[in-house]
């Protein structure tokens, strides 16, 4: 919930609107995921498009920064749990969840605001790295450091680099192939074996 979330204690007065909350919430990311820059992106066309006052959304956010940061967090997936049967298999299933993820226009429009507006707005920049990079690393991270400590990679294992190798391949295909092909069914696991060709002990 937006307001939980926020951790703002409530001022006297008639109770904030959960409803108008989330509408203005669902609004601001519709708009991101049609192709709206966050430049572009104004307090008026959100709450036309939410059904609320500019009030409304001023006594919640003080400028369309914050309002787009907080959007942007509720949009955080969870990653698969790792099963714990081997490296490989965890892998392919983080990265199988990266690729699921550009199927929905919603959560593409992170990973646009962080490539093409990271500088004019640092704030947000900074934001989806909370949200969407750390997480991914970590866990990734864990699943290596893992196959290194089971033997399944060899124990001088660059992690970070291992890291940057699985995850930047499936966001090359992901976010910069043509559109007009289709991405192979079988991507994360043939990312995953060709990086994993170098690392196995």
């Amino acid at each position: 919930m937006v307001t939980e979330r926020m951790g703002v204690a409530r001022a006297p007065g008639r109770p904030r609107s959960e409803k108008a909350e989330r509408a203005i919430v669902d609004a601001t990311i519709d708009m991101l995921a049609e192709g709206t820059s966050v430049a572009e992106l104004s307090i008026e066309a959100i709450a036309t498009r939410a059904g609320v006052g500019k009030t409304t959304i001023y006594r919640r956010w003080s400028n369309k920064e914050d309002l787009v940061v907080d959007a942007l967090a509720t949009l955080k997936p969870p990653m698969p749990e790792p099963l714990g049967r081997s490296a490989r298999e965890d892998i392919v299933r983080h990265l199988g969840a990266m690729q699921q993820e550009t199927h929905d226009r919603r959560l593409r429009c992170i990973m646009t605001i962080a490539l093409s507006e990271s500088d004019r707005y640092p704030h947000l920049a900074q934001r989806f790295r909370e949200i969407a990079i750390k997480p991914r690393r970590e866990a990734l991270r864990s699943i290596i450091r893992r196959g290194v400590d089971t033997g399944e990679f060899r124990a001088e294992t660059d992690v970070e680099m291992a890291m940057a190798a699985l995850s930047g391949a499936m966001l090359v295909f992901t976010k910069w192939h043509d559109p007009k092909e289709e991405l192979p069914a079988d991507l994360a696991e043939r990312i995953t074996d060709q990086v994993l060709a170098g690392l196995q002990a």
